[in-house]
C-alpha cells in the first residue's frame, strides 16, 4: 500500500506537466526580459559600475596577499591539509568506523539541521567541505596584514555574503530536503518555485524582491496594530496615538514612545500576545505613540531638525495639552532613540519656547556614538554616500525597498536564503508571520534628513562631539544630558551593536541604568513576559567598559520588561483616574492605528 501511494506521488500527469512548463516558459521570457531591461536602464542612468564600492577593497586585499607568497602558500597548504583530513574521515566513515567530524556547524546555524546532513555520508562530506572552505576564506581575509579597519570590515562582510550565497543548502542537487521534496512531488515543487520566482520578478523594479509573507496575510487594525486608541494630533511628519486605558487608575506621568521612522511603529504593537504597548498600558501607564508618515518627494526637504521640531517637541506640547502634564517619560527606539538624545541635549539649553520637559528617557537599541557602528558601516563611506545622495536628490527620497535590502543583507541566511529555499526550491508559500509582515512593510527616507543622518552621524560621528551639531539655532552637547536614563541593548544586535550603545553610559551625566537582552535588534526588545523565553543581564554599576559591565552582571531569566517597569515607577508619579483620549484639549481625529501607517511603498 505504501509503495503504491509513493508511486502515485512520483507520476504527475505528463500532459498537464508539459502545459504548465509551456505556460511558465512563455511567461518567464517576457518577465525576465523586462527585468533585465530595467537593470540595464538603471546601470546606464546611474553609471555606477561599483555602487557598493567593493572592488577597491578586494583589489587591496589581492595586492597585500600577493606581496607575501610564503604566507599565501601556507594558506593554501592549510586548506589542502583540511581536505586530506576530510577525505580520511569520510573513508573511515564508509568503512563503518565511528568518527568525529573534522568540522561542525555552529549551534545557531539552522541550515544543516536536517538529519541527512549528519547521517548520509555524501551530504556530510558536502557539508564539511563547504564549512572548511568557508573557514579558510574568512581566516585568509582576517589574517591579511596591511589593511585598514574599514577595508577589513568590508572584506569580511562581503566574503561572508559570498560564502552564504554558495552554501549547498541553496541548490537543488546538494540539499537533501529539497531532493526529497522533488522526488515525492514529482518535480512540482520546482515548477511552483519557478512560478514564485517569476511572480517576484514581475513585482520587482530594479532589484529582486523576495516575498517573505503574503501582502494580505494581516490587516492593520484588525490582526496587528490592534490596541485600541485614537489619533489626537498630527502634522506633516507624524500622527500621535493616545491609547485607551485598561485600568481604572494610571500613573500621573504619561509615556511617549518614539519609534524609528526607518520602520513602522507597530513592531511595538503586533498582536496582543507580544505587544509591548498593550503590556505597558496594562501596567497602568498612559501611552502615546508616534506613527511616522511614509514620506514621498513632497517631503524631500525635511531635515533632521524638522524631525526634532515636528517630532518629540511637537508631541511634548500635544501631550501637555492632552493631559495637563508638563513633564513626561519618553522611550526612543533605534533611530527614534538617537532623535531623543538630540532632543534631550537641546532641552538642556532650552529657550522659553521649549517649556515641556522629560522626566526620564528610555533608549531601545540606540547608538549615539557611531565610531563602532557595526556592519551597517560597510554601506557608508564617502563614495557610496555620494552615489546615494545623487540618487536621493533625483527622486526626493530613499526607496523603502533599498533600505530593506540593506538590512536583509545583515542577516542574509535568515532573511534572504531561507526564502530562496522555501519559495523557489521547495515551491511553498511563505508562512504568515507577523514580524515578517512588518519587516516587509518598508518606509521611505526623506533625502535631506537621510543624507544628514548618514553623513553627520555615521560618517563623521558629529553627534557626540561637543557643539558640533546645531538645532533650532542652538549647539548641542550630549554630555550635558542629566535626564535619568534606562538603556536597553541586545547582545546579538547587528544594527546597533551593544558595545557601541554602551558608550552612552559614559556620555550622559544623569543616573543611567544599562540592561542587556539576549537575541537581536527586534527579538531582544519584543520579548513579553508571557513568552518565558530568552534572558537578560542586569548590573546597577557603571564601569567604563562594556566588557567589565558584563563580567559583573547577573543573568536573569525571561523578559526585561518587568525590570524596566519597576525602574520607571520612580518617575511615574501618583495614581490618578485613567485618562480617556479626547477628554481634554485635543480632539479625536480618527481611530488608531490611523491613516499614516497604512501608506505602503508599493
Amino acid at each position: 500500500m505504501g509503495d503504491q501511494s509513493r508511486n502515485e506521488r512520483k507520476a504527475p500527469d505528463p500532459i498537464e506537466y508539459s502545459r504548465v512548463w509551456i505556460d511558465i516558459a512563455s511567461k518567464s521570457q517576457k518577465i525576465v526580459s523586462e527585468f533585465v531591461r530595467r537593470q540595464q536602464a538603471k546601470c546606464h542612468k546611474e553609471q555606477f559600475a561599483d555602487p557598493l564600492n567593493v572592488s577597491h577593497a578586494f583589489i587591496e586585499f589581492t595586492r597585500q596577499i600577493m606581496s607575501d607568497p610564503t604566507k599565501l602558500a601556507q594558506n593554501q597548504l592549510a586548506l589542502w591539509q583540511d581536505y586530506m583530513a576530510l577525505w580520511q574521515n569520510t573513508a573511515d566513515k564508509i568503512a563503518g568506523k565511528n568518527t568525529d567530524p573534522v568540522i561542525s556547524p555552529s549551534q545557531s546555524d539552522f541550515r544543516f539541521r536536517d538529519k541527512d546532513w549528519h547521517e548520509n555520508t555524501i551530504f556530510d562530506f558536502i557539508k564539511q567541505s563547504y564549512l572548511l572552505t568557508t573557514r579558510w576564506m574568512q581566516s585568509t581575509v582576517k589574517n591579511t596584514e596591511g589593511l585598514d579597519d574599514k577595508t577589513m570590515q568590508k572584506l569580511d562582510f562581503y566574503t561572508r555574503q559570498f560564502a552564504d550565497a554558495m552554501a549547498p543548502t541553496n541548490f537543488v542537487m546538494t540539499n537533501p530536503k529539497v531532493l526529497k521534496e522533488t522526488i515525492e512531488r514529482g518535480g512540482q515543487n520546482l515548477v511552483q518555485g519557478l512560478d514564485n520566482l517569476l511572480e517576484d520578478l514581475e513585482n520587482s523594479e530594479d532589484q529582486l524582491r523576495i516575498k517573505m509573507v503574503e501582502e494580505d496575510a494581516f490587516e492593520l487594525g484588525k490582526d496587528i496594530a490592534v490596541t485600541p486608541g485614537k489619533i489626537v494630533y498630527q502634522n506633516d511628519l507624524l500622527q500621535l496615538i493616545q491609547y485607551n486605558p485598561t485600568t481604572p487608575t494610571v500613573s500621573k506621568t504619561p509615556l511617549l514612545i518614539i519609534p524609528p521612522w526607518i520602520n513602522k511603529y507597530y513592531i511595538l504593537d503586533l498582536q496582543e500576545k507580544n505587544s509591548f504597548v498593550k503590556w505597558a498600558i496594562d501596567q497602568g501607564i498612559t501611552i502615546f505613540m508616534v506613527s511616522w508618515v511614509n514620506p514621498d518627494e513632497k517631503l524631500s526637504e525635511k531635515t533632521f531638525e524638522d524631525y526634532i521640531i515636528e517630532g518629540p517637541l511637537a508631541c511634548l506640547e500635544a501631550i501637555q495639552a492632552a493631559t495637563g502634564e508638563a513633564a513626561i517619560n519618553v522611550i526612543g527606539y533605534c533611530l527614534g532613540g538617537t532623535l531623543l538624545a538630540a532632543t534631550l541635549a537641546l532641552l538642556e539649553r532650552k529657550s522659553e519656547k521649549l517649556k515641556p520637559s522629560i522626566k526620564s528617557a528610555t533608549f531601545f537599541t540606540t547608538m549615539v556614538d557611531f565610531e563602532r557602528a557595526g556592519e551597517l558601516g560597510v554601506f557608508i563611506d564617502e563614495e557610496q554616500l555620494t552615489q546615494l545622495e545623487a540618487k536621493m536628490n533625483n527622486q526626493g527620497y530613499l526607496k523603502g525597498t533599498e533600505m530593506a535590502a540593506t538590512f536583509n543583507m545583515l542577516r542574509a541566511n535568515d532573511l534572504i536564503w531561507s526564502f530562496v529555499i522555501n519559495n523557489y526550491l521547495m515551491g511553498r508559500d511563505p508562512f504568515p508571520f507577523d514580524l515578517l509582515f512588518w519587516n516587509s512593510d518598508s518606509t521611505r527616507m526623506p533625502a535631506a534628513m537621510h543624507s544628514f543622518y548618514l553623513r553627520k552621524m555615521y560618517l563623521e560621528n558629529k553627534l557626540i562631539q561637543k557643539d558640533a551639531l546645531n538645532f533650532c539655532g542652538t549647539p548641542i552637547d550630549l554630555s550635558r544630558i542629566r535626564t535619568p536614563s534606562f538603556i536597553l541593548s541586545a547582545r546579538d544586535d547587528h544594527i546597533a551593536p551593544w558595545k557601541s550603545t554602551y558608550a552612552a553610559m559614559q556620555i550622559f551625566k544623569g543616573p543611567v541604568r544599562f540592561c542587556l537582552a539576549t537575541s537581536g535588534h527586534i527579538a531582544g526588545v519584543i520579548n513579553p513576559p508571557c513568552a518565558t523565553k530568552y534572558s537578560y543581564w542586569s548590573n546597577s554599576k557603571n564601569p567604563v567598559t562594556p566588557e567589565v559591565w558584563l563580567e559583573d552582571a547577573t543573568e536573569c531569566p525571561g523578559s526585561w520588561w518587568p525590570e524596566w517597569a519597576e525602574w520607571l515607577k520612580k518617575y511615574s508619579g501618583a495614581e490618578i483616574k485613567a485618562r480617556i483620549p479626547g477628554e481634554r484639549a485635543l480632539d479625536v481625529i480618527e481611530d488608531a492605528p490611523g491613516s499614516y501607517v497604512l501608506t505602503r511603498v508599493d
